[in-house]
C-alpha cells in the first residue's frame, strides 16, 4: 500500500461534501491536528455549503481548495485522503470514482455504504483490485465509549454465549438537510438503510455471526405528513420494530422511535447471553453488568469513557475516534485492516433493505433473497 505521509509527514485529507456531517468531520479533523494532519480540499455543489465550511477552516487558520465536483479534487492530486460526506445517493458514483483514479486515495466514508444492495457489491468488488487504497465505511457508533465498553465486556465473556440483542433507539425526528434529500426513500435507501444500518453492524458485531433472515413492522405515523417538497409527501418510515435472526441461533431487535424527544437515552443497548447481560446507554454513558448467579443486587453500574476524545460533536466523541483509529490503519501502508471494513457496510445496508422489504411485504425476507436480488 502507497505511504501517504508528505515530505513534512502531514497527511492531507479532502472533503467531499460539506454539509452537516461534512463540516462535523473537518471540526474532528482540526482537532486531530497533534496528529500531523490537515483538510486541504473540499468539493460540494451545494455553494452555501462550501462557504460555510470555508469560514469554519478559515477560524483553524486552514486554506481550503474549493472544488464544485469530486472529479476536480480527486484531479487536483492535492489529497492522499478523501472523506466521502454527501448525501447517501452521491455515494455509489463518487466511490466508484476515487476507486477507478490513477492516483490512489485513501477514503473513509460515511454511512450506509449505498443506498441498494447492487451498488454495494460493485463498489466491494471494484476496491478489491486496489491493493494501494484503504476503505472504511463511517459506522461510527461502534466507538461511542459505553458501546465500547460493552463490545469489550461481551468479548471478554462476561455475558457467556450471545442469545439476545436489543437496541431501543428512541429520538427526534430526521433534520433538514440540503434540497431536503433525507426525506425520501429514494435518495436515503430508507430509515432503516440510513438510519439504522448503525444497529444492524452492531448486533452483527454482538452476535458474532451472520444474519439469515429479518422481519419489520414500521410506518409514518407521525413525522413529516404535513410536508410537500416539488409536490410530493415524505416516504421516509418513522418508528418500526425489526427482528432479525443470526446463523448462530442469537436474535436481535430493533425498536426505533423518532418522535420520542421525551426520553432520557437515546440509544439503550441490551446483550444477554446464557449467564450474564450487558447494558449501554447513551447519552448517560453507562454501562450495566450483571449475572445470573447474582441476581439483581449483583449488577454492576460503570461509567464509560475515553480520554482520547478531544472532541465530542454530534456523536459523543465516535467520530473522532473514528478519525483516530482511521488515520493509524491508514499510516501502518497496509499492514492494518481498516476497522469498519467494506463487507461490514454492505451486511449492515443488506439488513436494512431487508427489512424495509419486510414492512412492503408483509413477511420474513431472507438476506440471501436481498443479495441475490430475488425479491419483487
Amino acid at each position: 500500500m502507497a505511504s501517504v505521509e508528505n515530505d513534512d509527514g502531514t497527511v492531507k485529507y479532502g472533503i467531499v461534501g460539506v454539509g452537516m456531517m461534512g463540516r462535523e468531520h473537518l471540526i474532528n479533523l482540526y482537532h486531530l491536528r497533534s496528529q500531523n494532519v490537515g483538510v486541504v480540499a473540499i468539493a460540494d455543489p451545494h455553494v452555501p455549503s462550501q462557504q460555510l465550511a470555508v469560514e469554519l477552516a478559515q477560524s483553524f487558520g486552514w486554506h481550503l481548495e474549493v472544488f464544485s465536483g469530486h472529479r476536480e479534487l480527486l484531479d487536483s492530486g492535492l489529497c492522499d485522503v478523501v472523506v466521502v460526506s454527501s448525501p447517501n445517493m452521491t455515494h455509489y458514483r463518487i466511490l466508484m470514482d476515487i476507486i477507478n483514479h490513477p492516483k490512489p486515495h485513501h477514503v473513509l466514508v460515511e454511512k450506509p455504504l449505498c443506498t441498494t444492495v447492487p451498488d454495494c457489491k460493485k463498489v466491494v468488488d471494484a476496491a478489491r483490485r486496489r491493493t494501494d487504497m484503504l476503505v472504511q465505511v463511517g459506522l461510527e457508533y461502534r466507538y461511542m465509549p459505553p458501546v465500547a465498553k460493552l463490545i469489550e465486556v461481551v468479548r471478554g465473556g462476561a455475558v457467556g454465549q450471545v442469545k439476545m440483542v436489543a437496541i431501543r433507539e428512541h429520538r427526534f425526528p430526521f433534520l433538514v438537510k440540503v434540497d431536503n434529500w433525507n426525506r425520501f426513500n429514494a435518495n436515503t435507501g430508507g430509515t432503516l438503510v440510513e438510519k439504522c444500518c448503525h444497529f444492524f453492524d452492531l448486533m452483527k458485531l454482538f452476535a458474532g455471526a451472520n444474519p439469515v433472515r429479518v422481519m419489520a413492522s414500521g410506518a409514518i405515523d407521525v413525522n413529516h405528513k404535513d410536508e410537500v417538497y416539488d409536490g410530493k409527501v415524505p416516504d421516509i418510515i418513522d418508528n418500526a420494530y425489526v427482528i432479525v435472526e443470526f446463523d448462530n441461533g442469537s436474535r436481535g431487535m430493533l425498536d426505533l422511535c423518532m418522535f420520542a424527544e421525551g426520553s432520557k437515552n437515546e440509544q439503550e443497548i441490551s446483550v444477554v447471553g446464557d449467564i450474564g447481560k450487558g447494558e449501554a446507554f447513551v447519552p448517560e454513558s453507562l454501562v450495566r453488568l450483571g449475572t445470573r448467579e447474582a441476581g439483581r443486587d449483583g449488577v454492576q453500574t460503570l461509567k464509560a469513557e475515553d480520554h482520547r476524545i478531544k472532541y465530542d460533536g454530534l456523536h459523543h466523541g465516535s467520530s473522532y475516534l473514528e478519525h483516530l483509529t482511521f488515520l493509524s490503519a491508514v499510516r501502518a501502508t497496509g499492514e492494518k485492516a481498516p476497522a469498519v471494513d467494506l463487507q461490514d457496510g454492505l451486511i449492515s445496508v443488506a439488513i436494512g433493505v431487508a427489512a424495509q422489504l419486510s414492512i412492503e411485504k408483509g413477511q420474513f425476507v431472507t438476506i440471501q433473497e436481498v443479495m441475490d436480488e430475488h425479491y419483487g
